[in-house]
């Protein structure tokens, strides 16, 4: 007598969550799809040894080298970085990528396809903090190549706004390892169960709680902020509307501290400082950090804003351009805004 097998329960893998995700894509051909599974894998390695950083001797700065954003280079920013690069170089599915460790684009080498897409990704944010065992990332951004033809890809190619986005996500190592992503179809978050090397889906159709629960800043730089965001400031701790403040957590890994008001309500902001002869500069890079967040933010029904305008719609310059970052909720980013815009304009 046959039997019918009824499953009651449903785990989801990301691997099939990114194949389900495909009947969006009608023209789909599968490239997305396993440079997702790439970034995964690079996850998963990139998290192993953050792991067991201490244990493998990993821990630290690699002989004092500095980047091209002036930061000392730690070891794990080499291995990372070097990850994300190996794993994706020879694929046949990226025409070009960009790294915050590097000056210049990173080209495909000449022996290996081009494809259509463009990957751009923080290897290892916060990484300053790894010594002391607070929680890292990686951040990702992927666009379809601009220009024509299957040979090497641009530095236009990269230079790309974030209403061109195809997906964003990040990958943060902690307690656990989370991978979270967008294809502009929602957010879906995915915990690492290492008893089987799996990302399995935990956190589908991520949104923003409407109740912001959090404000996340680095207050120790106050002194240098506008007269906008330090009225912005007194608001969220309740000393300048109707007295309800906001209690602040900050960890200073913009990974981390973006994840927690991802999932618990809030804002994170970086905003710009005033520098000699009153010019405001930026401090997080928009291509590698504030497009990718912004793009996630928007889909779980948030908002990331530079003070003046969407995150979203600015248009890139430089690789490595610095922009203030404010991004959460809708209505606080807004507020945000409101006190820039009649503080500090005129």
């Amino acid at each position: 007598m046959a039997h019918s097998l009824k499953f009651t329960s449903k785990i989801t893998t990301i691997e099939r969550h990114i194949l389900e995700e495909q009947r969006f894509y009608p023209e789909a051909t599968g490239d997305l799809t396993y440079l997702l599974y790439d970034i995964a894998l690079a996850g998963k390695i990139i998290a192993s040894h953050t792991n067991r950083a201490g244990l493998a001797e990993i821990l630290g700065q690699a002989s004092g080298e500095v980047n091209i954003q002036g930061e000392v280079v730690q070891k794990m920013d080499v291995f990372a970085d070097q990850t994300m690069y190996r794993l994706n170089d020879h694929t046949g599915r990226l025409a070009v990528m960009a790294s915050e460790e590097h000056e210049d684009i990173l080209p495909i080498p000449d022996e290996f396809p081009k494809g259509k897409y463009v990957l751009l990704f923080d290897p290892l944010d916060g990484s300053s903090n790894i010594d002391f065992n607070v929680s890292i990332g990686t951040i990702f951004s992927i666009f379809r190549r601009k220009s024509e033809g299957d040979g090497p890809g641009t530095l236009e190619d990269c230079l790309q706004p974030g209403r061109d986005l195809v997906a964003a996500g990040y990958l943060l190592y902690g307690a656990s390892t989370m991978l979270v992503y967008t294809t502009g179809h929602g957010v879906h978050g995915f915990t690492l169960d290492p008893s089987v090397g799996e990302f399995l889906l935990s956190h589908p159709y991520i949104q923003i709680p409407a109740k912001p629960k959090y404000y996340s800043v680095n207050q120790g730089y106050e002194r240098k902020w506008s007269p906008g965001v330090q009225r912005f400031t007194k608001y969220l701790q309740g000393m300048d509307g109707d007295g309800k403040g906001l209690p602040a957590r900050y960890v200073g890994s913009l990974v981390a501290d973006f994840h927690r008001n991802l999932l618990s309500g809030g804002i994170y902001y970086y905003p710009g400082e005033v520098a000699d002869g009153g010019k405001l500069t930026g401090k997080l890079r928009l291509m590698y950090e504030a497009i990718p967040l912004a793009f996630i933010a928007e889909q779980a029904g948030g908002y990331a804003s530079n003070g003046w305008i969407n995150i979203l719609d600015v248009q890139p310059t430089e690789l490595h351009q610095r922009v203030p970052l404010f991004i959460g909720n809708r209505d606080l980013v807004e507020t945000a805004e409101v006190y820039i815009r009649k503080y500090d304009e005129g």
